[in-house]
């Protein structure tokens, strides 16, 4: 019973989102992909540029959107344009407004790892972030905090970064932590990893399992903020470049 239930506490504890299944590619065998690129060129680029820089307060070659954060809203966008601006609808398929940011997406990722110094970015994260105290990467770290080992593969640069300098901005439901206090009073503090009808499971502050009888509980509550602190204030620009881009180059496999 056991075996099965850290296998599904091990999943979960990854705590990260991939980008969302809209903006994915189609399964193999089926129709091949529209050509987001291309698509891009071909009808975007008069207005954004080649590398998406020119529209001002916007660079969406770089992953920075003025009105939209997520795949789906910016697939909208590109379908439906922004009333009221210059940026018009397109007779795309949805199919092919989703190609289209999957383009921008890597580009930005392509961009991030390239815009700063990974090897850098990784000292960063092993000395003055000290990430290494709360994240494990390649087997290496705490498991307080979601494992980053495939966090380039599974986040988007600019929701990266955002997460470095405003943690509170998004919290993933598996990052959530909760305070239990038992019927005897006793506080258990911890990252929530799964519940049912009858348990709670949780990391602890001590890095355990715990699983909790909901019948021994008086009070389970959500803690709204995120235990991360930023890193807005804590880090020069060039580090957190740095930073992101190590992170981004994080794309599973052994230790980074």
């Amino acid at each position: 019973m056991w075996g099965s239930r850290i296998l599904l506490l091990a999943v979960l504890a990854l705590g990260v989102s991939a980008p969302a299944a809209l903006a994915q590619a189609p399964p193999p065998g089926g129709p091949p992909a529209p050509d987001g690129e291309q698509l891009y060129m071909e009808n975007c680029s008069e207005c954004h540029g080649p590398e998406g820089d020119t529209v001002p307060n916007v660079d969406v070659g770089h992953g920075r959107f003025r009105r939209a954060t997520t795949d789906p809203e910016l697939v909208g966008i590109v379908l439906r344009g922004i009333p009221n601006t210059t940026m018009p609808p397109h007779n795309f398929s949805e199919a092919e407004a989703a190609a289209v940011v999957r383009f921008l997406r890597a580009k930005a990722s392509r961009a991030a790892a390239s815009a700063g110094n990974a090897a850098n970015g990784r000292a960063v994260f092993m000395g003055k972030g000290n990430c290494a105290s709360c994240h494990r990467v390649g087997g290496v770290g705490a498991r307080m905090a979601p494992d980053l080992t495939e966090i380039g593969r599974l986040r988007h640069s600019t929701d990266i970064e955002r997460a470095i300098t405003d943690p509170d901005f998004l919290i993933v439901p598996s990052n959530r932590f909760v305070r239990l206090v038992t019927r005897d009073g006793a506080t258990i503090n911890g990252r929530l990893l799964n519940q049912d009808t009858f348990t709670v499971q949780l990391l602890d502050s001590k890095e355990q399992l715990r699983s909790v009888a909901r019948s021994d509980l008086r009070e389970l509550t959500f803690i709204d903020k995120s235990p991360m602190p930023s890193y807005r204030d804590k880090l020069t620009a060039g580090e957190l470049t740095d930073l992101v881009s190590y992170l981004v180059s994080l794309q599973g496999g052994g230790a980074q």
